[in-house]
C-alpha cells in the first residue's frame, strides 16, 4: 500500500513536470533612451561649468536664455546638444560650457540609459 502511494505521488509529480507549459515571464525590454525632465537631471549633474559672458553681449548689455536640447549618454557625458532657442551672442558661450558638463548615469530598473532632456543657460548683466 505504502509503496503504491509512493509510486502515485511520483507519477503525479512526473506528469505535472511533463505537462507543464509554463516558461519563465520574457525580461522586459528596457528602452535605450528616456526624456527626463530638466528638474531631475539636475539632481544628477556633477560637474557644471558656467559659459563665460561673451564680451560683445555684455557690451550690447544683451540678457536672457539658451535653451537647449540634451542627450546624457549612458555615462553620464553629453552626446547631442541642439540649440532650441537664444541670443546669437550667447549660444556658442552656452554650447561650449554644457559640453563640458558631467552627470550621474540616470538607472531604469538598475541600468544606465541615455537621457532626452532641455537644459537651460541664464544670461544676466550685474548691476
Amino acid at each position: 500500500m505504502l509503496f503504491s502511494l509512493c509510486l502515485l505521488a511520483a507519477g503525479s509529480l512526473l506528469a505535472a513536470s511533463q505537462n507543464s507549459d509554463a516558461k519563465p515571464p520574457a525580461q522586459t525590454q528596457l528602452p535605450k533612451r528616456v526624456r527626463v525632465s530638466q528638474g531631475v537631471t539636475q539632481s544628477l549633474l556633477i560637474k557644471k561649468v558656467d559659459p563665460k559672458y561673451p564680451d560683445k553681449a555684455r557690451n550690447q548689455h544683451v540678457q536672457g536664455t539658451v535653451v537647449l536640447r540634451a542627450v546624457i549618454g549612458a555615462t553620464g557625458d553629453i552626446s547631442e546638444l541642439d540649440v532650441l532657442s537664444g541670443d546669437k551672442l550667447l549660444v556658442p558661450s552656452a554650447l561650449k560650457a554644457v559640453k563640458q558638463w558631467k552627470y550621474r548615469p540616470y538607472l531604469l530598473q538598475g541600468h544606465p540609459v541615455e537621457v532626452d532632456t532641455t537644459i537651460t543657460v541664464n544670461y544676466t548683466l550685474s548691476q
